[in-house]
């Protein structure tokens, strides 16, 4: 089985054998986002282009809320793995259960604030304007509105992960994708025109009922789709592990609740740090490269976004990898084998890393026009891949050896060195170079670069050091 493997097997086979389908499959997640975006751009210019800037934005204000959710994932998941490579199976339960209700409540309040709050986050907090703004208050309050969602989806996966599961949690969300991929054209087209390999779907839209709703349609499929997946998820997760049966089902439990938040916050505000670096580079570009009759560069770095979200996704997968290797290593008392897991799934990711840099600086002209043909989002997009592309294996490092430290619990190590490079590199130099020099957007560019190669020097360092190895998880 792989929860022996993980604790017993070869480390280097081991390590890609589990955390291949995390990698590959969070990647091709990605792919089902970019379909999304590219039924958004068959639209029409009139309405493609500020709804492609709309979602680019939105997805990271509704990504406030996801990570906050999943920093309590991790911590679950950290919590978990150790106590079960310490082989106290009703413990890991027991703490199932307590994540599940503490991932509730916070869906509850992020879904009734943020969606009362969606014109002024669109607005007044990111700086966007005309119909950008209005199209992406809307699609705002439905994302944010069901976020409860994706928070369920992501964090019963993760649960899964942390046991020693991979195939399956990775399976669902694939699903999940496929489904909100099929309802998406249905909803995004209707009944009326579609490009001709959709050409099933107004059909079968107009036999349904359905109406054209063009970019609210794809943020209903999104949130309908991970309904649908969430029930047959419950079910595994009850059958396979016996979890949230019996006497695990207690209620809030102060001292199981108080150990998942400690350790969970600093992984949520780590990500907070990461996201609102994002917030700003698009605030940036926004406020400095963009007016109300020319959204071109809003629109490039909304796509270009949604396709650096392959490389944060394929982190993602290694570094849940390592998280479960730290974890149940540790649990089991083997220090060793648990640091050297963190390095092979950090080296197996750099590989995917380079060869996605290498491709989207290739077809980085052809991949930005495909979503968007109009020649000033093509030079800004590609402007982007051609200095940020080369730098995802940065960014890879420190995703993956940054997940391999929190699944050692040590959460508020990784908080601080993502704070240490946004705070005092990234945020004053991109001030600097846009707001007091007033140089290019390219200059722009290049600080986003330095940045994530910042991210890989600062966690080799700390990783090396191996002081997170004696974190006490209470």
């Amino acid at each position: 089985m792989a929860e022996d493997r993980i604790l017993e097997g070869p480390l280097a086979r081991t390590v890609a054998r589990f955390g291949t389908p995390l990698a590959l499959g969070m990647g091709l997640q990605t792919t089902f986002n970019l379909v999304d975006a590219y039924l958004i751009a068959r639209l029409g210019p009139e309405v493609a282009g500020p709804a492609l800037g709309a979602i680019g934005i939105c997805d990271q204000l509704a990504a406030l809320g996801t990570i906050v959710s999943y920093g309590l994932s991790v911590a679950t998941a950290a919590i978990m793995s150790r106590r079960w490579g310490q082989g106290d199976e009703a413990g890991a339960r027991k703490v199932a259960w307590q994540s599940l209700l503490l991932v509730l409540g916070l869906s509850a309040l992020f879904g009734i604030v943020g969606g009362f709050g969606a014109h002024v986050l669109m607005a007044d907090v990111v700086g966007a304007k005309g119909e950008v703004a209005e199209l992406g208050t809307r699609y705002l309050r439905v994302m944010v509105g069901g976020s409860f969602t994706i928070f369920l989806l992501l964090h019963l996966t993760t649960i899964q992960r942390a046991l020693g599961s991979s195939k399956t949690p990775v399976s669902m969300l694939i699903t999940a994708n496929a489904v909100n991929l099929v309802l998406a054209v249905l909803l995004v087209y209707g009944p009326g025109e579609a490009p001709p390999v959709f050409a099933w779907a107004p059909p079968v839209a107009r036999a349904l009922g359905l109406p054209r709703m063009e970019l609210m349609g794809a943020a209903w499929a999104t949130i309908i789709a991970r309904l649908i997946v969430l029930v047959p998820l419950v079910v595994i997760i009850v059958r396979r592990f016996g979890l949230f049966l019996g006497d695990s089902r207690a209620r809030p439990e102060k001292k199981t609740l108080a150990s998942i938040w400690r350790i969970g916050w600093p992984s949520s505000a780590q990500l907070v740090v990461r996201i609102t670096a994002m917030l700003f580079v698009h605030s940036l570009v926004a406020r400095a490269f963009t007016t109300p009759e020319d959204q071109s560069a809003t629109t490039a770095l909304g796509i270009v976004f949604r396709l650096e979200t392959m490389a944060l996704f394929i982190g993602l997968g290694w570094g849940s990898a390592a998280q479960t290797f730290m974890g149940q290593n540790l649990g089991a008392d083997k220090k060793h084998r648990a640091k050297l897991s963190g390095w092979y799934a950090a080296a197996y990711n750099a590989a995917m890393m380079a060869l996605l840099a290498v491709a989207y600086r290739v077809y980085g002209h052809e991949i930005i026009a495909f979503f968007d043909a109009a020649p000033a989002t093509v030079a800004d997009g590609q402007s982007y891949m051609q200095w940020v592309g080369p730098s995802y294996v940065g960014l890879g490092l420190g995703i993956v050896l940054g997940s391999a430290i929190q699944g050692a619990g040590a959460t508020r190590q990784t908080l601080l060195l993502d704070s240490l490079v946004v705070f005092v590199f990234q945020i004053p130099v991109s001030l600097l170079v846009v707001g007091v020099l007033d140089l290019g957007i390219e200059r722009l560019w290049q600080v986003v670069a330095v940045t994530y190669f910042a991210f890989a020097i600062t966690y080799v360092v700390a990783y090396r050091r191996g002081s997170f190895l004696g974190t006490v998880i209470p």
